[in-house]
């Protein structure tokens, strides 16, 4: 199984249906394999603060939701998860890919990607870093798990030594 495939099944595990998400090529392994799976209902948003709604309104709802989005975007939602998430304690996974990490090619998204998991620490949001396919099931469902038993936000960043890159 892939990483993908090790994501997806975690998800599933741990009865996360729904997906909303911001499209990336980075991301689009992932999301074609759910798109592909009846289990999932995945919803493309346009921007990454929209995404974070879609899934607190699927969480107020009964059915439980993740978010991807790459690490630039995670700059768009810090207001939602600051006045609505955490105050709400609204559990949401997010998969942030990490841009500006080994092999960038694109100056403009390494200071977000560097600034990403500081700004977590900041907001309380706990986080992991998803690098190898050591462990991944292990890590992916019991960071999922923890989000729910906790009711709060939680990342898992993924860089490219985990899912190769955007390339050039």
């Amino acid at each position: 199984m892939n990483w993908a495939e090790t994501i997806v099944e975690a998800l599933k595990e741990n009865e996360v249906s729904l997906i909303a998400y911001v499209p990336d090529i980075s991301i689009h392994q992932i999301t074609r394999l759910m798109q592909d799976d009846r289990f999932f209902h995945v919803v493309s948003a346009t921007r990454e603060e929209e995404a974070i709604g879609i899934a607190v309104g699927a969480y107020a709802t009964g059915r439980n939701a993740a978010v991807f989005m790459q690490s630039s975007g995670f700059g768009n939602c810090i207001n939602a998860l600051a006045s609505l998430c955490i105050p709400a304690r609204v559990p949401i996974p997010m998969f942030i890919n990490l841009r500006g990490e080994v092999g960038e090619f694109n100056i403009a998204q390494v200071a977000m990607g560097r600034a990403t998991r500081p700004i977590m620490d900041v907001l309380g949001l706990p986080h992991c870093t998803l690098d190898s396919d050591d462990k991944l099931m292990q890590r992916v469902s019991g960071a999922v798990k923890l989000c729910y038993s906790s009711r709060q936000p939680l990342a898992l960043c993924l860089t490219p030594l985990l899912h190769g890159g955007k390339l050039a």
